[in-house]
């Protein structure tokens, strides 16, 4: 079995070792195989892992390199998709109990996408139920139990995309695959100490992933670095005529280009409410931007209701994507206390309220497009804590407002969270760079320029 010094590389040192074939696509699966089977199961980080395929894919990616028809950087990685998207033959139970025995005959187009570049898929990745989309109290809110956190494990991984920021965090994959509609990029990769990549809406299919919020959801990747979420965004991006809301110009075409001068507005009103070491660390991070060439200036997010807006409108399109599960009753058999009844509230919205806030979120897309007539990118600490405990009660525990999180989604703009230092607990913080709608490059950029300068991506955690 590889060791460490080799699983935790970046997904482009994986690659440039197996274009050389300095490193074998059948070792390097059977490694993170081995990883995820022993440390993932103590993590409660997979769903399933798709042994089988898995070998079967990294022995044609042998052949096929070998034979000198090597397909591009991600050919050979291994990697794990969260759970909400489909893969023929395996089951795909979207974190819940009322889907335990769900299959589906088809591949996701991420799926398709990344099997076409060559990548391995090796397992799914644990979720919360539903992506958290009926609400939940606990970490313990999914089938396959409450995610743990590699840097602590008495600590919580985050969002729903609870296994993927394990996966990534503790090495059992090259990268994973995650989902954001509000927070669930960002927040495991800031808890877990890794980089992740929310693209412009649309930007990525969503066909053959569940769908939670039609006007929200996206999907994008967690790994080392910035630069390897970018090869993997230049893999998944692209139109596709089954998802009615893939955008026409979606496909990323990645440089590594330096974006310069990059100018970056500080936000000041991001949080209510910082932890002392968070802003230590985040501002040490701005000083490194500065000093290689970043201009930064104090911004503000405009003011609105723009969270409630957003809440509104994930609430009534949850309640609508999940109406069978509702009226059958059979969301009683959600493990999480509050998700078996919020979703009765949010049927009760009505109408007029989602009307007003669609209403609001056009009026925020202009507000916030002005700013990026000023700044590249707004940045601010991804979140005001770290890591919480898994038995932290998060209405109570995490209960902090979060305008950045609303105002990103809602407007369905691009984001990326690096590590950026740790607290006296040893638990990371994230640092995150939003962007424009279709500006990733410069989103990818800034998170390039302070990973180039520091080394926090390349800490790792100590799994004994």
């Amino acid at each position: 079995m590889l060791g460490e010094d080799i699983l935790y590389l970046s997904v482009r040192e994986l690659g440039e070792r197996i274009r050389s074939r300095r490193l074998s696509p059948v070792e390097l699966t059977e490694s993170y195989l081995k990883r995820s089977e022993s440390v993932g199961a103590r993590l409660n980080a997979y769903a399933v892992i798709t042994r089988d395929l898995a070998r079967r894919e990294a022995k044609q990616a042998d052949r096929e390199i070998r034979a000198g028809k090597y397909r591009g950087p991600l050919h050979g990685i291994p990697y794990a998709a969260k759970d909400l998207l489909a893969v023929k033959g395996y089951p795909t139970v979207w974190g819940a109990r009322p889907y335990a025995n769900q299959k589906f005959d088809y591949d996701a187009t991420v799926i398709t996408k990344l099997r076409a570049a060559g990548a391995i898929l090796i397992g799914k990745a644990a979720m919360i139920e539903l992506a958290g989309g009926m609400g939940y109290r606990f970490a313990s809110a999914s089938i396959s139990g409450a995610a743990r956190n590699p840097w602590d494990e008495g600590c919580w991984t985050c969002g729903s995309s609870s296994g993927s920021g394990a996966i990534a965090g503790a090495a059992l994959a090259a990268f994973a695959i995650g989902t954001e509609t509000w927070g669930s990029i960002v927040c495991p990769s800031a808890f877990c100490g890794v980089s992740g990549l929310r693209p412009t809406y649309g930007r990525v299919s969503r066909h053959g992933a569940m769908a939670l919020s039609f006007s929200m959801d996206k999907i994008g990747a967690m790994g080392r670095t910035a630069d390897d979420c970018a090869l993997v965004l230049a893999a998944i991006s692209g139109h596709d005529v089954e998802d009615p809301a893939s955008l026409r110009d979606a496909a990323f075409s990645y440089s590594a280009a330096a974006v310069k001068p990059l100018r970056i507005g500080w936000l000041t009103n991001a949080w209510k409410k910082v932890s002392p070491e968070i802003e230590e660390a985040t501002h040490a991070a701005l000083d490194v931007l500065k000093k290689n060439g970043a201009v930064i200036k104090d911004a503000k997010l405009p003011e609105g209701p723009w969270e409630p807006a957003a809440g509104t409108i994930l609430s009534v399109e949850g309640a609508a994507a999940f109406e069978s599960l509702i009226e059958s009753g059979h969301i009683a058999e959600l493990n999480d206390p509050l998700g078996k009844v919020a979703a009765y509230v949010n049927q009760q919205i009505p109408a007029s309220d989602y009307v007003r806030a669609v209403r609001i979120r056009a009026i925020l897309q202009r507000k916030i497009d002005e700013m990026f007539d000023h700044f590249d990118v707004i940045a601010a600490a991804s979140l005001p804590v770290t890591a919480s405990p898994l038995t932290a009660n998060l209405e109570t525990d995490l209960d902090f407002s979060d305008p950045l999180g609303g105002i990103g989604n809602v407007c369905g703009l691009p984001a990326i969270s690096v590590p950026c230092g740790f607290d006296s607990k040893k638990l990371p913080i994230g640092l995150q760079f939003v962007g424009r709608a279709l500006d990733e490059h410069k989103v990818v950029g800034a998170a390039r320029l302070f990973q180039q300068h520091t080394d926090w991506h390349r800490k790792r955690p100590t799994l004994i």
